[in-house]
């Protein structure tokens, strides 16, 4: 809990750092970030033989404004109206091609009564010859009108065959309601999953019957589905591994024979795989026939990806000065994708001349899935570190190593065992420590999506029985943090996101005997923002950060979407650290603040700004925090 992402005041940080991940050394590909091409080759269009530009009048004067902009959306003519075509002809095509698009588009919103007429020239498509010509002073003129038509309603519904009987609402077909052709669609999607749901493999959708009444604007609809018959999973075959194990995939997957078929399984087993990260491509699916045992063959097919890499990273502070960090990784190092991966870091360069005063970073790391059970893995590391903050000094050695086990698609426990050794200089003077602890942890993972959430929550809770050696101490930590998600309006363009979590340090009665590692500091953008990273702590009379024994930290945020990629999020923050065992809440410290996102296909990208609403005397001002994902 006393981690950050980075110091208060941050001025000028890289958000997220910038990193460059490499499987092998190639030409580099352009690369742009919000639109500014950065490095890389730009890989123009190809140059048109014989470019036509035309100018485009769309015309729906009966459509309201959401069903205009379906319709600007829809058209190609519209959307691609600043660009040439190649020929007259090419003009001609992409007006053919617009009609079909708006009239899908047409019905997409039940209106099945719509005309679309469209002229090139003055002259209708329909009317035009085979290869026509236009003059070529100007733009070729091409207006499309459109008359959008009564809004349908469905009528009647029918289920035949094996459908009879199934819940029309279930399907999204109630007489009365939406008629769209998507709705229409999804219901015959909706119809076959809900057999597939009953391990019945081979359902299809046998008849799908839409036919409009344009005397009373209704669409009268008949679905006939056959389920076939209910199968296990039969023979699991692998193809595409070449250096990974293929036994190893197939038992990975957890797709066993003579389990029931079920396609939610399929779609978990291909998620699994893909987490791996040693395959650029994850294909699972069962055959269009069942074996002569009645069982249902699956296929898993797979690519291979670059197994080794490696990537860098840098950030910019005008008050911690400039870091660097590096990694250098395999991801199937034995056949199994078990990974190992080593990496380093230094940062503060520029706020000190002094190498010793420099933060430093180094460790090797190793992971094996599948240990023991497809659902164990072993993680296993080694680190040493040098970290000056402005609470304490430190240099510490750190091997642990644990195993974690799913025990189904939202709950992991996990066990293990860590040794610590470090040496301080903080508040107590200098300490030395040699600390042994069996962490254990459970957690819940409830999120409809891991890096930019919308529902859902997420709940753990931890434990770290330790002994500290050369002082004969037992203590022990346990620590429990809770997050909610909640989107509300259209396409959940506001997310209500908070997070409360607890902590306390039982056994011993004297603090210093504690290591100053272990014991609890808040602040900073992985807590507290507004104040700087540990600000937030108990003092002694000297004006010294002690840490603490105790805390309780909560924050509440508004994520808002202003476009489709960039958000705007005030939060408020606040939280506590206490000497005692149990936060007495004397001394909770606020800070509040607005942040931008910008999404990104991994994830967004965050810059948050927040002030401490009751800022220690002569403490931090302002914190500036950037990072990948949401702070929580």
């Amino acid at each position: 809990m006393s981690s950050a992402y980075s110091r208060a005041g941050l001025v000028g940080t890289l958000a997220g750092a910038l990193l460059v991940t490499c499987a092998s050394i190639r030409p580099a590909d352009a690369f742009e970030l919000f639109g500014i091409h950065l490095f890389g080759e730009r890989k123009e269009t190809e140059t048109l033989s014989d470019p036509v530009r035309y100018a485009l009048t769309l015309e729906a004067p009966a459509a309201d404004k959401a069903l205009l902009e379906t319709l600007q959306t829809a058209s190609a003519l519209y959307s691609d109206r600043e660009k040439p075509v190649s020929g007259d002809l090419g003009v001609v095509v992409k007006a053919r091609d617009d009609r079909d698009r708006l009239i899908a588009a047409l019905y997409e919103n039940a209106r099945y009564g719509g005309v679309v007429k469209i002229s090139v020239n003055g002259t209708d498509i329909d009317s035009l010859p085979p290869n026509p010509t236009f003059s070529g002073k100007g733009p070729v003129p091409v207006t499309v009108h459109v008359e959008p038509g009564p809004v349908f309603t469905l009528g009647e519904v029918h289920l035949e065959g094996e459908a009879a009987g199934r819940d029309l609402k279930q399907l999204g077909l109630e007489p009365g309601g939406a008629a769209g052709s998507l709705v229409i669609l999804r219901a015959g999607e909706r119809l076959v999953a809900t057999f597939r749901d009953e391990g019945r493999p081979l359902a299809k959708l046998d008849k799908r019957e839409v036919v409009a009444d344009h005397a009373t604007n209704t669409v009268d609809v008949t679905l006939a589905a056959t389920g076939g018959p209910v199968a296990p999973v039969g023979t699991v075959t692998v193809n595409g591994t070449k250096t990974v194990d293929g036994d190893f995939v197939r038992d990975y997957s957890r797709l066993n024979a003579g389990q029931p078929f079920n396609p939610g399984d399929m779609k978990k087993a291909a998620d699994r795989l893909r987490d791996l990260g040693v395959f650029s491509s994850v294909t699972v699916k069962e055959a269009n026939r069942l074996a002569p045992d009645g069982s249902i063959p699956v296929g898993i097919e797979v690519a291979e990806g670059k197994h080794r890499y490696f990537g860098f990273g840098a950030q910019v502070s005008t008050t911690d000065g400039a870091g660097l960090s590096g990694y250098w990784g395999h991801r199937n190092l034995f056949g199994k994708a078990e990974t190992l991966k080593f990496e380093g870091a230094v940062s503060r360069l520029g706020e000190t001349t002094d190498i010793t005063g420099l933060d430093y970073s180094a460790g090797v790391s190793f992971s094996k899935p599948g240990i023991f059970v497809p659902a164990a893995r072993l993680d296993a590391s080694l680190k040493a570190k040098t970290e000056h903050p402005d609470s304490y000094e430190a240099n510490s050695v750190t091997a642990a190593t644990g195993i974690t086990y799913e025990l189904n698609d939202r709950d992991t426990v996990s066990a293990g065992g860590e040794l610590d050794w470090s040496k301080t200089t903080d508040a107590y003077g200098d300490n030395e420590y040699l600390t042994a602890s069996l962490p254990l942890t459970a957690k819940r993972d409830a999120r409809d999506n891991k890096l930019d959430p919308t529902e859902g929550y997420t709940a753990s809770l931890a434990a770290k029985p330790s002994y500290e050696i050369n002082g004969g101490t037992f203590f022990s930590s346990f620590e429990g943090a809770v997050t909610g998600y909640k989107g509300v309006g259209e396409d959940n363009r506001v997310v209500f996101a908070g997070k409360a979590a607890l902590g306390t340090l039982v056994g011993t009665g004297d603090l210093e005997k504690i290591p100053t590692t272990r014991r609890f500091f808040a602040g900073g953008g992985g807590s507290v923002r507004g104040y700087s990273y540990q600000e937030i702590s108990p003092y002694n009379a000297a004006g010294d950060a002690t840490g603490g024994r105790s805390y309780a930290l909560g924050s509440v945020e508004a994520r808002v979407k202003v476009t489709d990629t960039i958000g705007v999020v005030p939060f408020i923050d606040a939280g506590t650290v206490s000497s005692a065992m149990v936060p007495d809440f004397s001394d909770i410290r606020a800070g509040a603040g607005v942040g931008l996102r910008y999404a990104t296909p991994f994830g967004p990208l965050r810059l948050d700004v927040a002030v401490p609403l009751n800022k220690y005397d002569n403490g931090t001002k302002y914190g500036i925090y950037a990072g990948i994902g949401q702070s929580f």
